[in-house]
């Protein structure tokens, strides 16, 4: 092994959390592209690329069929040493997981908190995998590029630009590195060590995953103490890819940690709101209601903040989840259609799917009525169309926001 640390990118505060993420097998630190906006608004995010893949080299496992977990664990730590880190959260997909639990047992004092998604304390028989890597050494990994649509997720996924892309990284990822990885596989096993781990665990599943089943999942649940599990409907081994709300909602809740203790001064309860608005809504939407707020206007804002978002929202009697589905009800009942567009791309963020949003608009047609929902629907599939069209409409929903709600001051929430 070399002693150079793998090709790695850095997002986020330079002064929040570390949060290392670990990519899967085949991909490049590009997996993580769906949920890196959410994870890196309060955590400095490390994110590394396997040997062989993305822009790491190969060199850094051996080439003799002895590459180990232990050896990618020894790189994660490299990097983590590098940016002066004692303690930090990791997240890691499949083989990245397969890392976590081995750090998480193995070097209880470095891993803060803990989230495995797809991921398994055994990826099946050690000749399956010695198999996988003489494959790829002798014919590239374009010989596994033909299984990877129904593996990693749908078929029909495939062929969106994302699922392309991902491909795409998988032919171009070193065959030398790809078999080393295969190697480490083959030798892991951590269904011994897994109730050495002592971190904060989440697990996350994909129900429709024929690489790592959601019974891996439930395995590594029950096994690692106080763990939490969430299985992903319509997601196969790219969870996160193809359901990205669910997985990241999942993540956040976990990363965030237990509520705080409720604040007791008025100026602790708008420190509290304001993170809280900033988690939800997002740096860029709060800055431009506080950039406009006017004498007139403070008061009202510094009241929302207090109690909107510093006392109800940081509750922890409900979670941010269920809060949403409130919160959209009742703009629904009301009419309120702008402040309707933000709440779903805060209901996104607290990790409700797209699905489940239909949901709540479709029990919101039975107790608020059929034109509200009518037009909620309406309301929804343009957020949904901007967002699947990469469009930042933020301004348009906040300048709507100023004229509907011109008897709040026109102040934005």
């Amino acid at each position: 092994m070399t002693n150079n640390p793998p090709h790695h990118n850095l997002t986020g505060p330079p002064t929040a959390p570390p949060l290392i993420l670990g990519p899967s097998l085949g991909t490049s630190l590009t997996v993580w592209e769906p949920q890196l906006p959410a994870l890196a608004r309060r955590h400095r995010v490390l994110r590394w690329d396997l040997p062989g893949h993305g822009g790491s080299p190969a060199a850094p496992l051996p080439s003799d069929g002895s590459a180990t977990i232990d050896d990618l664990a020894a790189l994660v730590l490299r990097l983590a040493d590098d940016q002066g880190w004692e303690r930090f959260a990791y997240a890691g997909i499949s083989i990245g997981g397969a890392v976590g639990l081995y750090l998480a047992a193995h070097h209880p004092d470095r891993i803060s908190r803990l989230s495995v998604v797809c991921s398994s304390a055994r990826f099946g028989e050690p000749a399956v995998w010695r198999e996988r890597a003489a494959l790829v050494r002798a014919e590239g990994t374009e010989a596994m590029v033909a299984s990877r649509p129904g593996t990693w997720f749908s078929r029909d996924f495939a062929r969106t630009p994302v699922g392309a892309a991902l491909i795409e990284d998988l032919r171009a990822t070193d065959r030398a590195g790809y078999a080393a990885c295969c190697d480490a596989l083959a030798a892991y096993d951590m269904t011994a060590d897994l109730e050495k781990i002592t971190a904060p665990t989440l697990v996350v599943a994909g129900r429709d995953d024929p690489a790592t089943p959601p019974s891996h999942a439930r395995h590594i649940a029950d096994a690692v103490p106080g763990a939490s599990l969430l299985e992903v409907a319509g997601a196969a081994h790219l969870a996160g890819v193809e359901r990205p709300e669910a997985v990241t909602g999942a993540l956040l809740t976990h990363l965030n940690g237990p509520a705080p203790s409720r604040p007791r001064d008025d100026a602790s309860r708008h420190d509290a709101g304001m993170a809280v608005r900033r988690a939800i809504l997002g740096d860029a939407h709060v800055d431009r209601a506080v950039a406009r707020t006017t004498p007139f206007t403070a008061r009202f804002q510094d009241f929302i903040t207090r109690y909107a978002w510093g006392e109800i929202w940081t509750g922890d009697g409900l979670d941010r989840r269920t809060r949403s589905c409130i919160t959209l009800t009742a703009l629904i009942a009301h009419g309120h259609d702008a402040e309707l567009a933000m709440h779903i791309r805060a209901a996104l963020t607290n990790g409700l799917t797209r699905e489940e949003i239909g949901e709540v608009l479709l029990q919101s047609a039975i107790y608020c009525g059929v034109p509200a929902a009518n037009s909620a629907f309406a309301t929804a599939q343009r957020v949904f169309d901007d967002i699947d069209a990469d469009v930042d409409t933020e301004v348009d929903v906040d300048t709507e926001a100023d004229v509907d709600s011109a008897s709040h001051s026109g102040t934005e929430k």
